[in-house]
């Protein structure tokens, strides 16, 4: 839950190329004061059956900047239909936070691409 002097992030990750959640996912969330800081990890997540990670580590206060790195190769070497494997094999997104907002970023996810967006 967001404060005045925090934001807050929430992710999930839709696998495009058969239409459901990817689950079992890890995200490793990480946060850095200012532009030129060095990025602190926060520990991370996996995603449910849903998609979705439940148990995102708090932001620190004064926080500017966040980055969600995706270890997406496991999810598509170990998909049930037997999948193709990933080219990409993780995917790191980096973006600007203000305290009190908070920031839903999903993962739109395919062997051979991905997209992202923020959310609500």
């Amino acid at each position: 839950m967001s404060t005045d002097t925090t934001a807050s992030v929430s992710t999930h990750i839709l696998d495009t190329s058969v239409g459901r959640p990817a689950e079992g996912v890890t995200v490793h969330l990480s946060a850095r004061q200012g532009r030129e800081a060095g990025w602190r990890p926060l520990g991370g997540s996996r995603t449910g059956a849903d998609g979705r990670c439940e148990d995102l580590p708090a932001l620190p206060e004064a926080t500017t900047h966040v980055r969600l790195d995706f270890a997406v190769e496991p999810y598509f070497e170990q998909r049930r239909d037997g999948g193709t494997g990933a080219f990409f094999p993780e995917v790191a997104v980096t973006f600007a936070v203000v305290p009190g907002e908070h920031y839903h970023v999903p993962l739109l996810l395919n062997p051979f691409g991905y997209s992202v967006y923020r959310g609500s």
